[in-house]
């Protein structure tokens, strides 16, 4: 007999468990960024035993405690239950994992280089830690954003790390790319419509497919296909989408040339079924992790292959354009003369529902008012730390920086101001009083770069309103 806290266990009892406990899959996932944070813990909600890796020691200590680097709904409290469980582990040291995992995901960053290529220093040194470490199978499955061919580099760092070694051990490598929605990843991956997978071997899709399957037992949505093609597909993706936000908002520019409604365009092409509603909102342009840096990416894989992408260099044209499209509009009602104007922005992050600030529309924005000799006011309900960290480090290039006040709330940003810009839909900033809004504010021009607003409704309250398009 065995005791285990208060419960006395038999041999038998203690078999079964010690045996149950050696069938649970065990992965590794090195990067604890968005998609390996996000990954590792759906994983681990499902039944796997999942150590996430990462080499800051600060956010591993964090992460064991329940601190969460990122703002993500619900994902706090998916990852202490998995760690409750036992289910969800962190570690700073991947050498120590290897020997207890059959698969390990990368997810570590791949910045964009000065030329916009991606930078794989962080991919090819976890290929290199593998590669010098292991002792027995291994599948490394790609999760990072990845040029086209980065899956031979790997599969060729490990191979070479093997050889310095003078052994001979089985590996494989995969790619699977991610397709989150910051502000909806854990449904997107717990259901998600689709799942690439790029693979070469009969065992590493068997082993995909055990990961997976728990996840789509009704309809196994994983699309199996050559890894170059895998690597291809995300990229494609995005750009897609990237695509139609920025043929939208060059619609839209357009419309308020000649008169026309891009709300109404909207509905009118968007009812057909060959093109569909999504992403077809005009606005002041996309920013985030994955657009800019991936559309970046693959004008420059083109390049190196001696092919020009002409179509992706105007959608990121356009969008660079976009960016500053509410600050054109208050020149041309300001007729150029903002300085000493009061100007509040509501909402900073790059969409709603993160605090991602990363490439995100307002720090354009906000630059290009201060050096107008603005006093800005701005107030995101989750962004405001990450937006006041990037600010301090661009502070001694900010012209006027001092005139940039971090408001308490919607109706202190408000405060004296001459114009209000809505740039981020966060839904607290969709039915605000507008009675409130306008004692507070000095002037009264309302300019809404995510067109959420009823134009009638804001006129009857004595703003002036304009809209994108």
């Amino acid at each position: 007999m065995v005791v285990s806290g208060s419960n006395v266990l038999s041999i038998d009892d203690q078999l079964f468990a010690n045996s149950t406990k050696r069938r649970i899959m065990k992965i590794a996932i090195v990067g604890t960024g968005y998609v390996g944070l996000v990954s590792g813990t759906c994983f681990a909600e499902m039944g796997v035993d999942v150590t996430c890796v990462d080499i800051n020691v600060q956010k591993i200590e964090n992460l064991a405690k329940g601190i969460i680097p990122i703002y993500e709904p619900g994902l706090e409290d998916m990852v202490l239950r998995n760690v409750k469980a036992e289910r969800l582990h962190f570690s700073t040291d991947l050498t120590t994992v290897l020997p207890n995992v059959q698969v390990v995901f990368s997810a570590v960053g791949t910045p964009s280089d000065e030329d916009g290529s991606a930078d794989l220093k962080y991919v090819l040194e976890v290929a290199r830690t593998i590669g010098q470490h292991m002792q027995q199978y291994v599948l490394l499955v790609t999760k990072s954003t990845v040029p086209v061919g980065t899956a031979t580099l790997v599969r060729q760092t490990i191979q070479n790390e093997l050889d310095k070694r003078g052994v001979a051990i089985e590996f494989d490598v995969a790619s699977n790319p991610e397709f989150l929605k910051e502000g909806d990843a854990i449904k997107d991956f717990m259901s998600p419509d689709r799942v690439v997978v790029g693979v070469e071997s009969e065992k590493a899709k068997d082993l995909i497919t055990k990961l997976y399957r728990p996840f789509l037992l009704n309809n196994f949505r994983v699309i199996f296909m050559d890894i170059l093609s895998a690597e291809m597909t995300k990229y494609a993706a995005n750009a897609m989408l990237a695509t139609r936000i920025s043929f939208m908002n060059d619609m839209a520019n357009l419309c308020e040339l000649v008169g026309a409604d891009v709300n109404m365009v909207r509905k009118g092409i968007g009812s057909d079924q060959r093109i569909g509603g999504k992403f077809l909102y005009a606005g002041c342009g996309y920013g985030g992790s994955c657009f800019p840096k991936d559309v970046k990416a693959l004008i420059q894989t083109s390049e190196q292959n001696g092919y020009e992408l002409k179509v992706l260099k105007a959608v990121e044209e356009v969008n660079a354009f976009q960016k500053q499209v509410l600050f054109h509009k208050l020149q041309k009602r300001w007729n150029k003369d903002l300085k000493d104007k009061t100007v509040t922005i509501w909402g900073l992050s790059f969409k709603p529902n993160t605090d991602d600030m990363r490439e995100a529309p307002s720090l354009v924005l906000i630059e290009k008012l201060l050096e107008a000799g603005c006093h800005v006011r701005v107030f995101d309900p989750v962004a405001m730390p990450e937006a006041k960290k990037i600010l301090q480090l661009k502070r001694a290039n900010l012209k006027n920086s001092s005139a940039l006040y971090f408001a308490t709330d919607i109706y202190d940003a408000a405060l004296e101001a001459d114009a209000l810009l809505l740039v981020t839909e966060w839904k607290e900033f969709r039915m605000p009083s507008w009675g409130v809004v306008k004692k507070t504010m000095k002037g009264s021009l309302i300019l809404d770069g995510r067109n959420i607003y009823d134009k009638n409704e804001l006129l009857e309250s004595g703003f002036e309103y304009e809209a994108i398009g």
